[in-house]
């Protein structure tokens, strides 16, 4: 088994940082799903958080898929 990490590029993502188009990339590490910007470095990491932080009044979030 590879220790690869398998990345996906998120088109038409803007990076919060440096602002350029196209540049983010989504990878899981350790369960965790984390962003990247391959122009200049900007990481970010999905917490449970950020993802409470995004669910609208009167919804309810049934389950968050974490392949392995």
């Amino acid at each position: 088994m590879s220790n690869r990490v398998r990345r996906r590029f998120v088109a038409g993502a803007t990076c919060p940082k440096c602002q350029e188009l196209d540049t983010i990339s989504l990878y899981f590490e350790n369960n965790v799903e984390k962003l990247e910007c391959v122009s200049c470095g900007y990481k970010e990491a999905q917490t449970d958080e950020k993802v409470s932080a995004v669910t609208r009044e009167n919804e309810s979030v049934i389950g968050i898929f974490k392949p392995h």
